[in-house]
């Protein structure tokens, strides 16, 4: 398929995709045959790989542990222990932002608490 099928497919606009493409993430294939155009092509394995990196996305992982995953997941042989390694670090690095937003919002409760006290 094409860039912009691939494009109406995932959600993703062109110059997204071309932005994976150029960090490593996806690949599209040039018709050797066909020297009019840069046409690339794009298979089912396209659409897979750029459905976990728009996952990873949501979930909060960057682009380079995005890489990770993705040579880990299509690439390595034995690949388990690095994904599960990269998928526990990142589950520590939640539960680590949700104690501080827990902190915070109750440290953001007692000034409110302070502001309605002092208001009466």
């Amino acid at each position: 398929m094409l860039i912009n099928e691939l494009s109406k497919k995932t959600g993703l606009s062109i110059h997204t995709i071309r932005y994976y493409e150029n960090l490593g993430m996806i690949r599209g294939l040039t018709n050797e045959k066909v020297i009019s155009n840069n046409y690339k092509h794009y298979d089912g394995n396209t659409i897979e790989r750029l459905e976990i990196i728009i996952e990873a996305r949501e979930v909060g992982f960057t682009l380079a542990e995005i890489k990770k995953i993705l040579n880990s997941w299509f690439e390595s042989v034995d690949s388990k222990p690095e994904t599960l390694e990269l998928f526990q670090a990142k589950i520590k690095e939640i539960d680590d932002k949700m104690r501080y937003f827990k902190q915070t919002k109750i440290l953001l409760e007692k000034v409110c608490e302070k502001i309605k006290r002092s208001s009466n």
